[in-house]
């Protein structure tokens, strides 16, 4: 316990400061935090990372989060965002982000 007594409050200031930083090191962990940040649910980030990964077309997957966060009816936007990103049908779930 001798060893933190020595600790200035500005250190453990910057160290909370840097556990809220994310660090995105590629463009799809970037496309992810943004998704979690704009549907307020950064909780389940590395969710809506592992959906930008699978998902080459970022530009649909932000309109669709955009979309949804503007919606003040919505209550659970992270919900909403999933229900529509993967509608089921007969054969289980499929992307409504593909084109095929």
């Amino acid at each position: 316990m001798e060893a933190l007594s020595g600790m200035t409050g500005d250190y453990l200031k910057a160290a909370k400061r840097r556990a809220i930083e994310s660090k995105a090191y590629s463009a799809f962990q970037l496309i992810g935090l943004e998704l979690a940040t704009i549907l307020g649910d950064r909780a389940h980030t590395p969710l809506y990372i592992k959906i930008a990964k699978d998902n080459p077309d970022h530009h649909r997957l932000m309109i669709l989060a955009k979309d949804i966060a503007g919606k003040p009816s919505v209550h659970n936007k992270g919900a909403y965002f999933m229900r529509l990103l993967f509608k089921n049908d007969d054969n289980g779930k499929k992307d409504t982000l593909d084109t095929k």
